[in-house]
């Protein structure tokens, strides 16, 4: 007996993708190039762990107004804090950002108590709940470590796809992972959303979210080369419409389990949450759209001969008992 859940897609099913790859490529190519464009131009909305300077929990009497905080504080010579709300109607967090050097405890104290009478008014005072002060070095040491753990990241990623299935395969899936995260990054630079530690790391997981994705549907092909007769586009169509149920399941659980954490886990798991929902998606539609039918062009074009067991490999399978 079938269980719905596990045959969302039917088995037999035979969706002709390789009919569309090149139009699935263009448009991938196209969402590149333009989502580098607008990372280059528009830049990130940087949050205060890679900027420096003080962020500030406030708790209202009464609910805040967001804008008219905003707008005091703008009065007050801050034009640049970011204001938000956070948790409860009456919470709200404020961000400056450090202009020169760290400030010493007893200038961020001063600070902190500019910002609270700024926003206070009659009948509807603020209380200081928390207060953070990142300094200009911490923020750059943030900001390189970062970067280095991308890079690692996907490096790690080449190597182990290359030894566990074929350079072609490893060439692929890292282009494919490095489209997703730039394609996620690109919607947190256009839309002007904070870009703090906790999307970081949900970069990081759509990395490897990606990945995952990706190496189950090679690992289909790979096989269907060793086991099926017909050309080369039949076998990664056959293995694109094989993967397709447990794909789509797969992100779907995932969709839902990070959804959870954007509706519920608060202000601090928004960043992260969001980050993995849109990786969820671009990375889902690349791994069917775009990972297999880059393996039929150019010098990534993948043949049966490549994907067959070498000799050394035979002789050790025919010792076997």
């Amino acid at each position: 007996m079938k269980i719905f859940p596990l045959t969302l897609v039917p088995y037999g099913t035979n969706i002709d993708f390789m009919r569309f790859r090149l139009i699935a490529l263009v448009i991938g190519a196209l969402l590149f190039v333009g989502s580098i464009g607008v990372v280059l131009f528009n830049g990130f909305n940087f949050a205060l762990d890679f900027t420096g300077g003080t962020a500030i929990t406030l708790r209202f009497e009464q609910p805040a107004d967001v804008e008219g905080t905003r707008s005091r504080l703008a009065d007050a010579g801050f034009e640049s804090a970011q204001v938000q709300g956070f948790g409860p109607a009456t919470d709200v967090l404020v961000r400056v950002r450090a202009e020169g050097e760290q400030l010493t405890v007893d200038q961020n104290d001063v600070l902190v108590q500019q910002i609270q009478s700024a926003v206070s008014q009659p009948g509807n005072s603020a209380t200081v709940l928390d207060r953070a002060s990142v300094g200009s070095q911490v923020s750059a040491d943030l900001a390189e470590r970062a970067t280095e753990a991308a890079i690692f990241v996907l490096i790690g990623f080449l190597v182990y796809i290359a030894f566990r299935f074929q350079r072609k395969f490893a060439i692929v899936a890292s282009l494919i992972t490095a489209f997703d995260v730039l394609v996620v990054a690109a919607f947190f630079s256009l839309t002007g959303r904070e870009f703090d530690l906790s999307v970081l790391a949900g970069l990081l997981a759509v990395m490897g979210f990606s990945i995952n994705d990706t190496i189950v549907v090679f690992d289909r092909v790979r096989e269907n080369f060793r086991n099926m007769r017909g050309s080369p586009l039949d076998v990664i169509n056959a293995s694109i419409n094989q993967t397709l149920s447990r794909t789509i399941i797969t992100s779907l659980v995932y969709f839902l389990s990070v959804a959870a954490l954007f509706f519920y886990g608060g202000g601090s798991l928004e960043g992260l949450a969001l980050t993995q929902m849109v990786g969820a998606v671009v990375g889902t539609l690349s791994s069917i759209l775009l990972a297999c039918p880059l393996l039929t062009y150019g010098f990534l074009k993948v043949t049966k001969q490549d994907l067959l067991p070498k000799a050394r490999d035979e002789e050790a399978l025919a010792r076997r008992p």
